[in-house]
């Protein structure tokens, strides 16, 4: 049967609105959001960034790094020019900056935009030169420049010349410089160092008795797909298999978590990164002579198949979606197997989450909200998958938070606290934040699947079924396959057709029929049935299918958890403005996977924690995710954002100790400058300057070089230094001036 790939989510009318009170606010998604008066030049270089993620690869570690490191030079050029807070990359440690050498800005708003737009775009450009989309990345990013007034051609980055485009890519380069050693590998496209080859063989997972080959049912396993694999936002990735994306991503330099927070992975599930952040130690496993954990890993991926029951609009079962009926979570998340069985209802969704009484904002009941479960459902595996415009997870909450900031009653109270920042400057810190949280989310989530290489639902669900089913008096018995459930799992029927092939069935399974029921996406839809679950595919597309990295723990409840408790951090409330947010999904234009919905959904959340909690949910009926990946996630979200958000605070409100304002020596003599590297410069001190020592840094804030002075005219070689920018300074601390070595 020829299944033809289904289109990329497109933009489409109604996308992402917020019924924020009684107003209806476009929240996001689709080519770049029309500009208004307020939108600061930070917001505008944001939307840039979220355009580049959504045609570029959809590799989210990649894109948290970046929409961390371009908020980071942002807010740095902003703190500089108006020496205000300590900058996250500049503070005189990490990256050096001589604040002695700037100059005063006769309009430091104007040199604040200057300097902010001008790292924005290098950065932005830079990281996205490879894209497939690249061209018409680069040509939004000139014409945003061409249309705030700044010469793209100006690459000058003396910034002590008092020009501020000359500070603003002064920060791109050397920040660009400095994360080629941040442990991500972008030279090398980010690909793996030294992550060993995956346990089990590639799942042909169009091929029935491929999953015949699994050598380890608790370890990943990539796909092997038949033809051209075709990524999330539509980009040809390859032809046959992927790599696990991100592996050693703990090696990433993070933004607020420390020592204290790292330690070495279990030697027994060591794969190849040995730094796991916030560990939560391994997820169920067994082997062939301890079974103790297998019924925990059973349940876990049997729920995953059983709530792809849920994927039927025609089954007859509605539920109140509104932020009355759900959300609000009133119970710990669970710790042990019985806790877990009773926190995720067989029927969908969780326990304790009973509503809001009421909306704190209007005072107002919310008003029933009444849709079939089963649009409800696949709406929710589509809309938190990448978000509306494939813009990935961390991208898709910026541009929720963006949406937020649109709503007419939102002010920009750091904290919700104090007088309105001007938008500039709440833009610039609040991005910070939450590009930070949302980039050491990535880094922690992506350490732990890199560490414990956990499978997959797709491959330890058909692993299962394939074995049999656990009841020794019916037929097919087997201590490692599935667990019989009368309407969910059960004996295999005699001669009854199933709606996938009858090879290798052992049982069937109520679940979601699969792609080969999809002809064509726009106007089918498979629906659910009995299945057998050899063959079971997640509610994905027939050419994506699966992530192409572990399952535990999932990156989108970490990146959703972490995101939610910035948010509220900067809002100083909980609640979305006017307390309810909202996204409607039309009917039959907003699902890609099959024809739907079948009616209009409107999605609806009181509060940021709540839309997080429908992310995890989102995941296990997308069938990408068991619980045993959800809860890890959440909880370390929480950790994540709140460290982010104190790291973020700390910055706003202190002043750099080591670089406020160095002593500058004056009557110093540098030259040749610059000076060819193996050549010699000649340094003519002050006479006052007649002991110590000279230091030379690096734009890393590395010491490179050390020489005793012994003259006031001292002739140094500059043999085996790398070309770049060097900052001269006396061991008693003063600045001498900067070397450039070519």
């Amino acid at each position: 049967m020829h299944h033809p790939i289904p289109p990329v989510r497109q933009p489409r009318s109604g996308f992402f609105r917020a019924f924020l009170l009684l107003t209806l606010v476009s929240f996001c998604a689709g080519p770049l959001r029309a500009q208004t008066p307020n939108h600061s030049v930070a917001r505008q270089w944001n939307d840039q960034l979220l355009e580049a993620i959504r045609n570029d690869f959809a590799r989210p570690v990649v894109h948290a790094r970046n929409l961390y490191h371009i908020s980071a030079a942002m807010y740095d050029c902003w703190s500089i020019v108006h020496d205000e807070g300590t900058p996250a990359f500049f503070d005189g440690e990490r990256l050096p900056l001589d604040r002695s050498l700037l100059p005063e800005y006769a309009d430091r708003s104007a040199a604040a935009r200057e300097a902010t737009s001008y790292a924005g775009y290098r950065i932005l450009k830079y990281r996205y030169r490879n894209a497939p989309g690249r061209a018409g990345i680069h040509r939004r990013a000139d014409s945003l420049m061409q249309e705030l007034g700044y010469d793209t051609l100006l690459i000058a980055q003396d910034y002590q010349s008092g020009v501020p485009a000359a500070l603003g890519n002064y920060v791109a380069a050397t920040l660009i410089d400095y994360a080629t050693d941040d442990g991500a590998n972008e030279a090398d496209d980010y690909n793996l160092v030294e992550y060993p080859d995956p346990v089990n063989p590639p799942l042909a997972f169009t091929q029935v008795f491929s999953i015949l080959q699994l050598q380890d049912p608790t370890r990943w396993q990539t796909l092997q797909f038949p033809g051209q694999i075709i990524d999330q936002s539509g980009n040809p990735v390859g032809d046959s298999l992927l790599p696990f994306l991100g592996a050693e991503w703990g090696r990433v330099e993070p933004f607020a978590m420390d020592e204290a927070d790292r330690e070495p992975a279990d030697p027994d599930f060591q794969f190849g990164n040995n730094l796991v952040y916030h560990d939560p130690g391994p997820p169920p496993v067994f082997t062939a002579s301890d079974t103790t954990e297998l019924a925990e890993y059973r349940w876990n991926f049997e729920t995953v198949l059983k709530w792809s029951g849920h994927l039927d609009p025609n089954d007859g079962v509605e539920w109140d979606i509104s932020p009355g009926a759900l959300g609000n979570l009133s119970i710990p998340y669970p710790t042990n197997l019985a806790e877990y069985e009773e926190f995720y209802l067989k029927e969908g969704g969780t326990a304790g989450a009973n509503g809001h009484a009421i909306n704190p904002i209007t005072g107002e009941a919310y008003a029933p909200n009444i849709v079939r479960r089963g649009d409800y459902t696949r709406v929710l595996a589509e809309f938190w998958a990448d978000g509306p415009a494939s813009e990935t997870p961390p991208g898709h909450w910026f541009d929720i938070f963006n949406g937020v900031m649109d709503h007419p009653l939102f002010e920009r109270r750091l904290g919700g606290e104090g007088e309105p920042l001007e938008p500039l400057e709440y833009d610039v810190k609040a991005y910070l934040a939450l590009g930070g949280a949302l980039h050491d989310a990535a880094i922690s989530a992506w350490s732990i699947k890199g560490a414990y290489d956990y499978i997959r639902p797709i491959s330890a669900i058909r692993w299962m079924a394939k074995n049999g089913q656990t009841s020794p008096n019916e037929a097919n018995y087997s201590p490692r396959g599935l667990q019989l459930d009368p309407g969910y799992i059960e004996p295999l029927s005699a001669p009854g057709e199933l709606e996938n092939t009858r090879t290798l069935a052992q049982t069937q399974a109520w679940a979601w029929v699969g792609p080969e029921a999809i002809n064509d996406p726009e106007t089918d839809v498979a629906g659910v049935g009995w299945i057998n679950p050899a063959m079971w595919y997640p509610y994905q597309r027939p050419n994506f299918v699966t992530p192409n990295f572990a399952g535990y723990i999932s990156g989108h409840s970490t990146y959703s958890s972490a995101a939610a408790q910035v948010l509220e951090g900067l809002t100083g409330s909980p609640y979305f403005p006017g307390g309810l947010g909202e996204f409607i999904a039309k009917k039959d234009e907003f699902l890609v996977f099959e024809q739907g919905p079948s009616e209009d959904i409107v999605l609806q959340w009181a509060t940021y924690r709540d839309a997080s909690d429908q992310t995890s949910l989102s995941r296990i009926w997308g069938g990408i995710h068991p619980p045993v990946d959800d809860i890890p996630g959440r909880e370390i979200g929480i950790v994540v954002g709140t460290d982010a958000i104190k790291k973020a605070f700390t910055l706003f409100e202190t002043q750099p100790s080591s670089t406020g304002t160095p002593v500058r020596l004056s009557n110093t003599i540098i030259y040749p400058n610059p000076v060819p590297s193996g050549g010699e410069v000649t340094i003519q001190l002050p006479s006052s300057v007649t002991s110590g020592y000279l230091e030379l840094i690096d734009i890393h804030g590395r010491p490179a070089g050390q020489y005793a002075i012994n003259t006031t005219s001292m002739k140094l070689p500059v043999t085996g230094l790398r070309a770049g920018l060097y900052v001269i300074r006396t061991s008693a601390g003063a600045t001498a001036g900067k070397l450039i070595i070519l």
